[in-house]
């Protein structure tokens, strides 16, 4: 019964179907909705108003923690429902509207749109749309499988719409660590020196007059479509372990390492689960999302603890952690995304940060967003919160894509999310490349032999030759930089 999950009487009266409540949004407004990958995101009153939205003319600003189910993001860019979405995305129908200009997007540090609200920068948020497991006997809201920026959504929200979803285990109450830092300035230190810490409450705090409507949901959270690990990612994975090994040689890290980062996506997942074949112990993982690989290393032994924003799973896994949630609920909390990927603790823990890119250049500058320099494919995310301050930074990528048409090692990066100041590491399945402390040429001459594809060795050093002759710090051929792109973009390959 749903009323054991509303211990707080008055909403009660609140409760309604989709339909009505998704009647409090109205054009023009901002709706900021719970949810972070997939995971936690308000799965009734969204496709209500997508619905809606095929019948009258409403446009929203519709900002979240990441990206929503493709069912609940790519429903309402289909039906038009979106003027403005940030600050990150993972559909297919709303990137392609994005790229056409029909859909502006801003793409954001995920550690940094709380600020922005709390600043006012980005506008009054009309409605917050959150979706939870319980209601507390204050009112207050226990949330589902993320908690993203949910808890700055409802404290700056002018009204809340909170969506019961009955499909969750009411054993994720106790599991959530709910903190917002002060203004600035003057704002006290974020007193979290290990990820196993708590600091703020189970739950978010509302006013209970700003909740308009309670609607009950019964849907689990749409599974991720990760897929295993293949030869390449698993010897991207062993050069880490042997390069995390001698780390651990040289004393610079312990056995237990330092807390792991992992960034969402196959090839970040495979080559964290690749750690269950490690010598390492007692792992702690202090992440944005968890994926299969964090629960394959508790199930191998190798993780006591994981923090997160959220947890985002395969169809078998989330089967089987919600089946015997009990068994991981004492060894999990979930945090707002403002926490999770906090310079401040990000810097402290020294995190091992390992995170995609999907090119990179010979000096190690990294994009992690746009397709040929133009097209954005899903966004930053906390990527740039985590290689700007992690202990190790670390970017994986294998270095061909398209049965060879493309080199994901290129001379000049087409679009820079990450500088060369920020990526100490970098990984392809030819091998792993420790750029620490050294000048460009000689992160050059070793991204080239390490991580190049044999088929395009040969093709950078003579680029790369070139641009020594026309010297400078950091040598470039500027009228071919960019020329493997302009050949793909002409003949469909870069060879």
């Amino acid at each position: 019964m749903y009323k054991e999950r509303i211990r707080y009487a008055p909403y009660l009266d609140k409760v309604m179907d989709a339909e009505k409540a998704a009647d409090f949004i109205k054009d023009g407004m901002i709706v900021g909705a719970s949810g972070f990958t997939r995971a936690g995101d308000p799965k009734a009153v969204t496709l209500a108003l997508a619905e809606r939205a095929k019948k009258e003319k409403i446009k929203i600003k519709f900002w979240t923690g990441a990206s929503l189910s493709d069912e609940v993001d790519g429903g309402l860019a289909e039906a038009g429902a979106l003027s403005h979405r940030l600050p990150f995305q993972a559909t297919r129908s709303m990137r392609d509207l994005i790229n056409k200009g029909e859909i502006l997007f801003t793409d954001q540090h995920l550690s940094l749109t709380n600020e922005w609200i709390r600043n006012g920068v980005m506008g009054p948020i009309d409605i917050a749309l959150v979706e939870a497991v319980t209601i507390t006997e204050d009112g207050y809201i226990i949330p589902t499988t993320s908690v993203g920026n949910t808890p700055i959504f409802v404290d700056q929200a002018k009204k809340v719409i909170i969506e019961i979803n009955m499909a969750h285990t009411p054993l994720l109450e106790g599991v959530h660590d709910i903190y917002l830092p002060e203004k600035r300035p003057g704002r006290e230190p974020i007193l979290l020196k290990t990820p196993m810490e708590r600091i703020g409450t189970p739950y978010i705090k509302v006013d209970p007059e700003k909740v308009v409507a309670i609607v009950i949901t019964d849907q689990m959270d749409v599974p991720s479509n990760i897929l295993p690990a293949d030869e390449e990612t698993k010897i991207m994975a062993n050069h880490i372990i042997e390069f995390l090994k001698e780390e651990v040689n040289q004393g610079r890290i312990p056995n237990s390492l330092m807390p792991l980062q992992s960034g969402v996506g196959t090839i970040a997942n495979a080559v964290l689960e690749g750690l269950v074949h490690s010598p390492f112990e007692d792992l702690i993982v202090a992440s944005e999302v968890l994926q299969d690989a964090v629960f394959e290393l508790f199930k191998a032994g190798k993780v006591k603890f994981a923090a997160a924003t959220s947890v985002t799973l395969s169809p078998s896994w989330t089967k089987e952690l919600f089946e015997n949630f009990d068994q991981y609920r004492d060894k999990l909390v979930f945090r707002p995304q403002e926490i999770s990927n906090h310079p401040e603790l990000i810097r402290r823990m020294g995190l091992i940060a390992i995170n995609t890119a999907l090119e990179a250049d010979i000096y190690g500058n990294v994009n992690s967003t746009h397709v040929a320099g133009t097209h954005m494919m899903n966004g930053i995310g906390g990527s740039g919160d985590f290689a700007r301050n992690a202990g190790l930074s670390i970017f994986v990528t294998k270095s061909i894509a398209k049965d060879g048409k493309i080199s994901s090692i290129v001379p000049m990066v087409s679009h820079v999310d990450h500088t060369e100041h920020d990526v100490q590491i970098l990984v392809t399945e030819q091998g792993l490349a420790d750029l620490r402390g050294l000048a460009p040429r000689e992160r050059a001459e070793l991204i080239i032999e390490k991580c190049v594809h044999p088929m395009y060795k040969d093709k950078m050093r003579e680029y790369y030759n070139e641009a020594l002759e026309r010297g400078g710090h950091t040598p470039h051929v500027l009228e071919k930089a960019l020329s493997w792109h302009q050949k793909l973009r002409e003949t469909g390959t870069m060879l």
